[in-house]
């Protein structure tokens, strides 16, 4: 049978976009009955804006070293988001190491971003997908580095945009990536024509080549009047008590932003947990936000994004916070 031209074309796109069914290996058997987790920030920020990073820093991803934690952050000139690099002994007092990475002109990352990122250390190298392009259309690249502080792009983005009325069909955006096993697993924000943000999953054997949860999102919008009933987004995931945890970005209509809480026993469905938290100090009263967690022995700590001005992306006032989860049985 000889296929139409327009066959042709729609088989040939289906054979570039990579959809699959697929869940998370089981996190192990629970340690006691866990129900949730109180938030237990600190008052003042740990990292705020100075020369080159002048506007906001915001969207912490630190992971640990040996005895050194990294934080690759973004950070907002009032042009450009481009990734910094701060360093510390006990991930609360930090030094700044400069910009590590900038939007390359004249590629697809194009001169708005190279940032809002996820940094893991893996079998010897540092690895960081983030994200660049348009800001009709961003997706999610990703870069190497032996030492945090030098790094090579792959030439192209790793995770783009889904196809036509897909829930990710504006942007692929903010991803959070675990290594569990033989695979990349990756939650991101996806954003669809009429500008709703939801998260979606996908699966890597090699952190490059991406294959898509056929049943995306895995996390959907808040009623009217919920915190995030506007769009949800900046995902951080972890394992703890035999179960996968998510804190994530939720919006609502005022801009204001919060972190609400989800539970999963296979990564990809999901149960909201009631409540958020709530920024209560005079620099985060409007907006928290980009959360990256670090199990970190018995303690669970978080590095999060604030600010002052409930703006949907950027002149927050963005600093850098810290905080614990403690676990409410």
């Amino acid at each position: 049978m000889k296929l139409s031209r327009r066959a042709l074309f729609f088989l040939a796109l289906s054979g570039c976009r990579r959809y699959s069914d697929f869940t998370l290996p089981p996190s192990g058997p629970p340690q006691t009955k866990l129900h949730s987790f109180d938030w237990k920030p600190d008052p003042a920020p740990v990292l705020s804006p100075g020369d080159w990073d002048s506007v906001d820093v915001l969207s912490p991803s630190v992971v640990r070293r040996d005895n050194l934690y990294y934080n690759l952050y973004s950070a907002y000139d009032g042009n450009t988001w481009r990734t910094g690099l701060a360093t510390s002994p006990d991930g609360a007092h930090w030094q700044k190491q400069g910009r590590i990475l900038s939007p390359q002109p004249g590629t697809w990352e194009g001169t708005y971003i190279a940032g809002n990122g996820s940094a893991l250390y893996d079998r010897g190298e540092f690895l960081y997908w983030y994200e660049s392009g348009p800001r009709q259309r961003l997706a999610i690249g990703l870069a190497r580095s032996a030492d945090a502080k030098t790094w090579r792009k792959h030439p192209a983005p790793v995770l783009e945009p889904g196809p036509r009325g897909s829930f990710d069909e504006s942007a692929a955006a903010d991803p959070v990536v675990l290594r569990i096993g033989d695979f990349f697993y990756m939650y991101y924000l996806g954003q669809d024509r009429a500008r709703r943000q939801r998260i979606g999953l996908a699966r890597s054997p090699n952190g490059v080549i991406w294959t898509k949860l056929r049943a995306n999102p895995v996390l959907e919008l808040g009623p009217d009047g919920a915190f995030d009933e506007e769009g949800l987004g900046e995902p951080a995931v972890w394992q703890s008590h035999g179960q996968y945890w998510m804190l994530y970005r939720g919006r609502d209509r005022k801009e204001y932003r919060r972190l609400g809480l989800a539970r999963s026993s296979d990564g990809v469905h999901w149960e909201k947990l009631p409540g958020s938290f709530a920024g209560a100090e005079p620099w985060n009263n409007k907006v928290l936000c980009d959360p990256s967690v670090l199990v970190d022995g018995d303690t669970i700590r978080v590095w999060f994004g604030g600010g002052d001005i409930a703006s949907p992306d950027e002149n927050l006032h963005g600093r850098i916070g810290i905080a614990i989860l403690v676990p409410r049985s």
